[in-house]
């Protein structure tokens, strides 16, 4: 009579141990979801990003949700993307159309969630105004400074096709933003390649002359927000909100260009509020969906590189991941 007793209480401890297994599992759950944190990458021309950040609108968004932010800064957006790839930060704030093919070159997956639409005139190939370089053709034989990877890169390859040069016909130093300023300014390369707000600041304080930007279809600059696949797996609508706020984000800038210059001038190095307006108003910063038809300028990009022997494999554009709410 008393193994029944027995086993009856064996199966309430049983049962007893795995409710509180299961209380114990939420709770740690619940825990874990509370201390979920985002880190973000950016660079000091990643504008929205930069204002959110200033103005805590992410902490405090983010906040309600239980998700808490950290932020990243690099100094280009190649090695942005490889800290992505590998972990080492969740999202990332814009980079020019570049950047992902060649990080898609090196094996990377990500995801695509939102593109700025296109700014042809954000990024402009300058020389000194005494040079007597006054063609694209006069690029040959001398030294150009260009960030590898960035918009520029693409803007330069395509401006020296569009005067029957190639690549090899010039003297590159792949330099950061600050690092290529430094050069040209100090004469030691005879152009620079570079993207806002660093073009409208070296154009008043440097007066360079601009030898071609990317007007007339020569790079149409769109710059674009990526994510981790397992973060964005993970965490859709910690993706959503960023990306809700991102383009509300646009949206201000937009309708309040002197209000928004004068908190970017203090964190883009003490840049004057008008030199921080004229470059803002080259950037459209509409943030907006990416359509796998609307990577055709990717394709292009990767086509370009991989002619020119600068990308090692060619790359299939559209064979990326697109985020979607």
């Amino acid at each position: 009579m008393s193994t029944p007793r027995k086993t009856t209480h064996r199966k309430r401890r049983i049962t007893l141990l795995a409710s509180l297994f299961t209380a114990a599992s939420l709770l740690f759950a619940g825990g874990a979801a509370a201390d979920t944190t985002v880190r973000i990458g950016f660079q000091k021309s990643s504008t929205l990003i930069t204002l959110l950040r200033s103005q805590g609108t992410l902490e405090q968004v983010l906040g309600e949700q239980g998700v808490k932010v950290s932020w990243h800064e690099f100094p280009s957006g190649l090695p942005l993307l490889e800290a992505l790839n590998v972990g080492n930060v969740d999202f990332s704030a814009d980079v020019a159309d570049t950047v992902p093919v060649f990080a898609q070159a090196a094996g990377a997956r990500l995801v695509y969630v939102a593109q700025e639409a296109p700014s042809p005139t954000a990024q402009a190939i300058v020389v000194h105004s005494d040079s007597g370089i006054d063609e694209l053709s006069d690029l040959k034989g001398k030294r150009v400074a260009v960030t590898k990877a960035a918009g520029s890169h693409y803007l330069l390859i395509q401006a020296l096709k569009k005067a029957g040069l190639s690549f090899a016909d010039i003297r590159p130093s792949y330099l950061t933003p600050a690092d290529g300023r430094a050069a040209f300014e100090n004469r030691n390369v005879d152009a620079w390649v570079v993207w806002e707000p660093f073009l409208t600041s070296a154009q008043r304080q440097l007066n360079p002359r601009v030898l071609a930007d990317g007007s007339d279809g020569l790079a149409d600059y769109q710059r674009y927000y990526l994510s981790s696949v397992g973060f964005a797996q993970q965490h859709p609508e910690i993706v959503a909100t960023l990306f809700e706020e991102l383009r509300k984000s646009g949206e201000w800038l937009r309708a309040n260009p002197t209000e928004a210059a004068e908190i970017l001038g203090p964190l883009w190095g003490g840049l004057d509020a008008e030199i921080v307006e004229v470059a803002n108003r080259k950037r459209s910063y509409e943030v907006r969906l990416v359509q796998r038809d609307s990577l055709a300028e990717q394709q292009r990009i990767a086509d370009t590189f991989h002619a020119e022997g600068l990308l090692p494999v060619k790359v299939n554009a559209s064979d990326v991941d697109i985020w979607a709410p």
